[in-house]
């Protein structure tokens, strides 16, 4: 299951269970809106209820990633596992946002507040 929520220029994301294609493809289409509103918009993106994802879930973000790494900015993680660090260090190799990993929302909200006062 996958809640998004809006503040802004922030998409705010928070995968419980299991991530699969239906929940990432309604990610999509909100990211879009927001870019066809907005034109650039930030994520912070909560997985630390996220249980597991499906590979179809791996390989659309490997491909939606890629076709709109120029319209994202700041990307937030938010999770306390280590899969989740090495993705976020992998990650990086593929897109030209700026991608922390956080423990904790405090302080990933913290940075995404920093990038509003930053432009």
């Amino acid at each position: 299951m996958i809640t998004v929520e809006h503040q802004d220029d922030l998409t705010i994301v928070g995968v419980f269970g299991e991530l699969v294609l239906a929940d990432y493809r309604q990610f999509e289409q909100e990211v879009l809106q927001q870019l066809q509103t907005l034109g650039r918009v930030n994520l912070l993106i909560d997985l630390r209820a996220m249980l597991a994802y499906t590979l179809d879930v791996a390989l659309e973000d490997v491909k939606f990633t890629r076709g709109h790494a120029a319209a994202v900015g700041r990307i937030a993680i938010v999770s306390d596992r280590v899969w989740a660090k090495w993705t976020v260090f992998l990650s990086q190799l593929f897109i030209n946002s700026e991608l922390r990993g956080f423990d904790a929302e405090t302080a990933a909200r913290l940075y995404e507040l920093m990038s509003v006062y930053q432009h």
